[in-house]
């Protein structure tokens, strides 16, 4: 009898690059710890006062004190917003005339700002144009919902840093393709990059001149390691760029800054009503966001800024000592390896390219440490899971895909746990380089065997 056909969709996807590693090592059947750094799965506590309101949420302040969680608004509670808006203005960023809309995670407000800023390729195509190398989930979202993505190319120079592309390419780039919306990280994933206000200001520019949506992701948020303020698209002001005013889109989130990544709450951030009001129009679909999240984060609109300023501070100090450490070490461990510059966020990008063989393969090398590759260290075998850094890049058909000898590694496991990972992933390389030796040398033996045969039957 013959079984129903899944869609043409459904047969083209691949795990995302972020959850691969850990995917195929829970396959895996030996006795190896797995230290898993391939997702931003913050392990920090949230802040205290989202705690308190987690531990007791059937208390007689708390709306689930009889055990019924209703739906609450598609938009989300109010609390639950002006949480949001008291994060942002502790940024010394103006809120009023922001419209905010919760979601399930940042991730829901990727969608629906694609949904709102991006054309469909049969009516009006306007894609969604993004820096490389850029965050993969922006890509799957987009094929998900069938728009398309371009992006603009910058280059890891050998010292870590970043480079960006000049206003001339930027413009050309929008006016062969026609965007519907610039995207920027300004605490950049993955790469670690710090776009500052001056860049964002260069950018809003271009929206406006081009009259492009510009969305800014700013789950990071004032987690950056750099002699500068911090940066925002709601710093950018008329002051900077006249007629910037009902073009910006923010997409915020629980899950970093506030170690709340299980929490799944997210807001899509606006200051243009008609936006606002289309993208809630389009989500009541959904119903609502998560009910208990919402009261959780919503104890933030009762934090004080000068508390939210010690937690930004303190957040800084820890990633930026655990990040500068290990990218010490482990240049030490691979001399010429390249690990972008500690700059912002909480990842880095690890690029092999000065010292792997030729045919090296990132997704291959890290599928190597999840499905056998295992490093001895203090008596218990250890492998690393990282990310492959392929799938965070647009790369067009013919095109060479710079993330085939990047990897990405995120700070988010206690820091002595962190600090393995400069021998684990030096080990695992260099074990992983021997076996493609070994495997290329059989290989050259068997065709030249093959050869001598040949020719003894020619004879």
């Amino acid at each position: 009898m013959a079984k129903p056909v899944i869609s043409n969709h459904f047969k083209s996807r691949q795990p995302s690059e972020i959850r691969l590693s850990q995917i195929e090592f829970a396959k895996r059947k030996d006795d190896v710890i797995s230290v898993n750094t391939a997702i931003g799965n913050v392990s920090l506590p949230m802040y205290p006062a989202m705690q308190k309101r987690a531990a007791n949420l059937i208390s007689d302040e708390s709306p689930f004190k009889n055990g019924v969680v209703e739906y609450s608004p598609t938009v989300g509670t109010d609390e639950c917003r002006e949480a949001f808006l008291n994060i942002i203005s502790a940024s010394d960023c103006e809120t009023d005339g922001l419209y905010v809309q919760i979601t399930e995670g940042g991730s829901e407000a990727m969608g629906l700002m694609i949904l709102g800023c991006c054309g469909l390729p049969w009516t009006d195509e306007k894609p969604l144009l993004v820096i490389d190398a850029a965050y993969t989930n922006y890509m799957l979202f987009a094929q998900r919902l069938g728009r398309k993505i371009i992006s603009m190319r910058r280059e890891l120079k050998d010292d870590g840093k970043f480079t960006l592309p000049d206003i001339k390419e930027i413009k050309e780039l929008i006016h062969k393709y026609k965007p519907g919306a610039l995207l920027i990280i300004p605490y950049d994933n993955p790469t670690g990059h710090f776009c500052d206000h001056k860049t964002m200001v260069e950018l809003a520019k271009i929206c406006v001149e081009e009259n492009l949506w510009m969305v800014s992701d700013e789950a990071y948020r004032e987690l950056y390691y750099v002699d500068a303020p911090s940066s925002s698209i709601w710093k950018v002001t008329e002051k900077d760029v006249s007629g910037i005013t009902g073009r910006r889109i923010s997409i915020e989130s629980s899950s970093k800054v506030w170690n709340a990544c299980g929490l799944r709450i997210g807001a899509l951030v606006t200051d243009n009503k008609e936006f606002h009001e289309k993208s809630v129009a389009e989500n009541t679909a959904n119903l609502c966001p998560n009910a208990i999240g919402q009261y959780i984060f919503g104890a933030m609109v009762h934090v004080p800024h000068e508390d939210l300023h010690k937690w930004f501070c303190k957040h800084r100090k820890y990633y930026s000592e655990m990040m500068t450490k290990i990218t010490d070490d482990l240049k030490k461990r691979l001399p010429s390896v390249i690990v972008s510059s500690p700059d912002a966020s909480i990842y880095s990008v690890v690029d092999v390219k000065n010292i792997a063989k030729p045919g090296y393969n990132a997704t291959d090398f890290v599928l190597y440490c999840s499905q056998e590759g295992k490093v001895e260290i203090d008596g218990k075998f250890m492998t690393l899971l990282v990310a492959p850094m392929a799938g965070f890049y647009n790369v067009k058909e013919g095109e060479i895909n710079r993330g085939i000898t990047q990897m990405r590694i995120a700070y988010v496991l206690p820091p002595e746990k962190m600090s393995l990972v400069p021998k684990l992933f030096a080990d695992l390389f260099k074990q992983y380089e021997s076996r493609r030796e070994t495997k290329k040398s059989y290989e050259i033996r068997i065709k030249n065997k093959n050869v001598k045969s040949q020719m003894q039957n020619v004879k």
